[in-house]
Order: C-alpha cells, then sequence, then structure tokens
C-alpha cells in the first residue's frame, strides 16, 4: 500500500516544492521535505525510507519512542518531534531526535537542555512561534516574540536551528501569506542580534506548502498528500 501510494505521491510533492521555488526564484534544494508518519503504522516509515526519504516527523512522544525503536537506531532515519511537547515528557526525545520543531516555552527548554546535558551533548530544536495569533495553536505568543525568542536561545544545552510555526487552516490566501512572512521576518530580525538562531523556516503543511515556500519555507511538514489520510482519522 505506501510504497505504492508514494511512488505516485512523492514526485507530484516534490514537483509542487519546485514549482513554488523557481516562482520565487529559489533553488528548491533549499527546502526540506519532513515526511509526517504520525498515525501510520511503521510500514509507512520503511516505504519512506524505500523512497529515498530520510527525514520523518512524529508528533506524539510515545509513538516515537516505539517506531525509533523498532526501526532500530541503524535504520538511517532522522527523526523530527514536532508536535507539542509537555515539559515532563521532553528528556525523552533527547537522543531519539534529530530535531524538535516545537520548543514554545522555557520549562520546555529548560528540561530538554538539561537532558541534553546530562547525557554529554546538546539537542537541536527549532522555537514554535504563533505568527497567527489563534488561541488554539501554540507557540511563543506573537507580542514579546522577538524577545521571547533571544532569551530561548541561551537555555544551555540547546542549539536553536530555527523557528516553526503552524499557519490557521484557512483558504484565505493573505491570511496565510501574513502568517508565513512573520516568521520569516522574525528570523530576520532575530539573527541581527544573534549567531546563537539559526536559518531553518519549519513552515507549510499539506494544504499550504507552496505559498509557505514562496514566502520563504526551508522545511515541510507533510503528512497526508504523501500518505493519505490517518487510518482512524475521519478525515
Amino acid at each position: 500500500m505506501y510504497p505504492d501510494l508514494l511512488a505516485d505521491r512523492l514526485p507530484r510533492t516534490l514537483d509542487a516544492i519546485a514549482r513554488a521555488a523557481d516562482s520565487v526564484g529559489r533553488d528548491p534544494a533549499e527546502v526540506t521535505l519532513v515526511a509526517v508518519t504520525k498515525g501510520h503504522p511503521v510500514e509507512a516509515v520503511r516505504a519512506a525510507l524505500g523512497a529515498g526519504m530520510r527525514e520523518l516527523g512524529e508528533n506524539r512522544v510515545s509513538e516515537l519512542e516505539s517506531k525509533a525503536r523498532e526501526m532500530g537506531a541503524d535504520s538511517g532515519v532522522r527523526w523530527h518531534m514536532i508536535g507539542h511537547l509537555q515539559s515532563r515528557k521532553a528528556p525523552r526525545v533527547v537522543g531519539i531526535t534529530h530535531l524538535v520543531h516545537s520548543v514554545d516555552r522555557v520549562s520546555v527548554a529548560e528540561r530538554l537542555g538539561r537532558a541534553a546535558q546530562e547525557s554529554g551533548g546538546s539537542v537541536d530544536v527549532l522555537i514554535q512561534v504563533n505568527t497567527s495569533g489563534e488561541e488554539a495553536k501554540g507557540g511563543v505568543p506573537w507580542e514579546g516574540a522577538e524577545e521571547e525568542t533571544l532569551a530561548l536561545a541561551e537555555t544551555p544545552g540547546l542549539r536553536v536551528r530555527g523557528l516553526m510555526t503552524m499557519a490557521p487552516f484557512v483558504e484565505d490566501e493573505a491570511v496565510l501569506r501574513r502568517t508565513f512572512r512573520r516568521l520569516r521576518e522574525l528570523s530576520e530580525a532575530v539573527r541581527v542580534h544573534t549567531s546563537e538562531v539559526g536559518g531553518i523556516l519549519s513552515m507549510g503543511m499539506t494544504n499550504d506548502l507552496e505559498l509557505a515556500v514562496e514566502e520563504g519555507s526551508t522545511m515541510v511538514r507533510v503528512g497526508t498528500a504523501l500518505f493519505g489520510p490517518r487510518p482512524g482519522a475521519g478525515d
């Protein structure tokens, strides 16, 4: 099932990224595709590897741990933790993840950093910012986001590789573009003041990845467009 899906859907997704990048004079190679396997069985992970993808995203700690354990340390997967992360569970992703996308408050940052230091290293993260202003969305609040991002970047044990945001589920292109543009502009503003924040912009999913790439995304998180609806998700 999954190999057949990817044989059809992966080229279309890559073409969409390339078209969007080309339309604004960007190199498509600047955009990393994170294949979101959350909610799908480990067979989806194996199919993704078979299709040449290594950057895979999960949004629940227990599912991330289970799949990483089943695939083994030598699988070649670079796991991304893309979902909301509770402070008490934060240490569990250290040593598993290539990149944590969802650091949005001091308690999570400190727990991650402390766990990384205790293991003798550091952990790569993105600061999640609520650029849409939606109350239901996670992330550092837009008001004061620059100061908060700079503060979080000083957390011992963290290497802040960039920023992440989630757009609202709307069809209004102007709203979506503003959400993505804000993150890009925040990144530019923050990096004037510090070299501790990298240039990754994780923004764009199945429904809005082309707009995100046009607005500067360097990393898109795509699940449904690659693997179809999650089993039992009802969509």
